[in-house]
């Protein structure tokens, strides 16, 4: 059973489309990259699945229709990292990674052993229990993005949605993020991150998503969808292309240049 469906997905921001008719499955244990210029529909995409913003088409969740799934329920099955690093308030770390163990605690119910175990766990992942005291809004972009990406693996859900989540992230966290999504893609669970680095896109994920004007252009492996055409065509960029460790590495070099065109003899009669 599919832990994703979408089925003939639209979605309208104010009066444009952005969203056209996209259609795919995300299955246990993938790890999906969702790719794509500025502008191309993952954040949207992304929010259309969580019912916050409004579309047209078929949305499941672990077989379920996602519309008649109320708020408790679809966060038991989905967590999710937004691509603002905003807290507005000034709880302490633990506290905010706590809230991602809502779903399953009465209101006003005290945190259980299975939520503190779960939330000690999901902030030694993210290199954040040293200031589980410290008030969230008091920290870097960087240590806030971490903190509230803890919050999301606290919930424990099959599925994880994450708008963005290296952005802000020094290169030692995002490796070491990537090789968490892709640990817990192993245990059986499934990720899918928007992402703009098409280096760690290409090494990281199992399956990407290219999306291009609201619509995917390729879907399946990072070396059938990166391609020196698919880079040049949607992204216009020219990329090296090579491997290390046995994993694909792709670094944008250039813009596409177009062809220069020759100019007209001038007629000297």
């Amino acid at each position: 059973m599919s832990l994703l469906a979408v089925s003939g997905l639209s979605a309208l921001l104010g009066q444009r489309r952005v969203l056209h008719d996209v259609s795919f499955a995300v299955g246990p244990g993938e790890f999906v990259g969702l790719i794509g210029p500025n502008g191309a529909g993952k954040s949207t995409l992304l929010k259309a699945v969580l019912g916050l913003v409004a579309s047209q088409g078929r949305i499941s969740i672990a077989g379920l229709d996602a519309a008649m799934l109320g708020a408790r329920e679809r966060a038991a099955h989905i967590a999710y990292v937004a691509q603002e690093h905003e807290i507005a308030w000034a709880l302490p770390v633990e506290a905010v990674v706590a809230l991602g163990r809502t779903p399953y605690r009465p209101a006003f119910a005290a945190l259980s052993s299975t939520d503190h175990a779960a939330i000690e766990q999901a902030m030694q992942r993210m290199e954040v229990a040293t200031f589980r005291d410290r008030a969230a809004t008091d920290l870097s972009g960087g240590e806030k993005a971490r903190v509230l990406i803890a919050r999301a693996l606290a919930q424990e859900t099959p599925l994880l949605l994450a708008d963005e989540p290296t952005a802000g992230l020094d290169p030692s966290h995002q490796i070491s993020l990537m090789r968490l999504f892709d640990e817990l893609a192993r245990q059986g669970r499934s990720v899918i991150a928007s992402l703009h680095d098409l280096g760690l896109a290409a090494r990281w994920c199992s399956r990407l998503i290219l999306l291009d004007r609201g619509r995917i252009s390729a879907d399946g492996s990072p070396e059938t969808v990166l391609t020196p055409e698919s880079l040049a065509s949607v992204y216009g960029v020219e990329a090296y292309f090579g491997t290390a460790a046995g994993r694909t590495v792709i670094q944008p070099l250039d813009l596409v240049q177009p062809p220069i065109q020759d100019k007209p003899e001038e007629d000297h009669d």
